[in-house]
């Protein structure tokens, strides 16, 4: 049976809770029909997150697993692009390490990119707050709230989240511009949708439950560092870095039925869209 689905997991400085967190993703896929596998990048960690990493695949199940190690440092828009380009899955899906958009939403980004619906679904906090469970602290929900503002007005996206850690690809068409991407940092997931946008993909944002979770590495730095970032994007956009790969991804489309389901086995059923009240540790991905 191949492999359905890929699970990118960045990590830095993750020891105190990635053990936990993987055990809940094993617990998790192991539920499921469909084969999957697990990609865990370590951006640089000065501390044991590459050993939880390796002590947690031991108890892996039939989701097969990988570590990828990046050194040094370089921001978690690199690794989950490592980890995005070396999924060997149709849909790859990269999460948080704290796991603040619980595994059991998977189905909600995965079931209409299987469905042919799709190319792209990312989660959103902000679509139905009342999802939102555990809620940052003031500050930082206003200053988010503030840079989806200033996003929206520097790329015309018309999306009111762009920074959820929860996001979902079909991987046909989103590979040449993932590869083309360089943003590092916090700004990363902007630049990801910015060329999926501009490259015709068939974009969602789907709200998702969500918990806010001690010890994130979101700061002030990184907030200011965004903007900057936004900058970049739109100047990277003027000088056409990123033509290339919006052409060979507008190429794909016009050659492949892209409305067609994925299936990976002859027993796979391609899973239809699903609503937010649906998603369950026994609905198949």
């Amino acid at each position: 049976m191949s492999v359905s689905l890929s699970l990118i997991i960045p990590a830095y400085n993750e020891e105190a809770r990635l053990g936990r967190t993987l055990s809940e993703v094993f617990a998790y896929l192991n539920e499921q029909a469909t084969m999957s596998e697990v990609i865990v990048v370590d951006d640089g960690s000065q501390d044991a997150t590459v050993r939880m990493a390796e002590e947690a695949f031991a108890l892996a199940g039939r989701v097969s697993t990988k570590l990828i190690r990046s050194t040094p440092n370089r921001g978690k828009g690199y690794v989950v692009r490592v980890g995005l380009l070396a999924a060997r899955a149709p849909i790859a899906l990269f999460s948080d390490a704290d796991l603040s958009t619980p595994i059991t939403e998977t189905p909600k980004l995965v079931g209409g990119i299987r469905a042919g619906q799709y190319d792209l679904v990312f989660g959103s906090r902000a679509l139905d707050r009342s999802l939102v469970g555990v809620h940052q602290p003031w500050s930082r929900e206003l200053s988010g709230r503030f840079f989806n503002l200033m996003v929206r007005a520097a790329t015309r996206l018309p999306f009111h989240d762009t920074q959820c850690g929860f996001k979902a690809f079909r991987m046909d068409v989103c590979r040449p511009l993932i590869a083309a991407c360089v943003i590092d940092r916090f700004g990363f997931d902007v630049e990801l949708l910015y060329v999926a946008h501009a490259a015709g993909l068939r974009l969602k944002e789907w709200p998702v439950r969500w918990n806010d979770a001690p010890g994130s590495k979101v700061t002030l730095r990184t907030g200011l560092d965004g903007f900057a970032e936004l900058r970049e994007v739109r100047r990277q956009a003027r000088q056409g870095i990123y033509d290339e790969a919006i052409k060979q991804t507008r190429a794909i489309i016009a050659t492949t039925d892209m409305r067609a389901p994925i299936v990976t086995d002859e027993n796979d059923a391609p899973t239809s869209d699903i609503s937010p009240e649906l998603a369950s540790p026994a609905r198949r991905i």
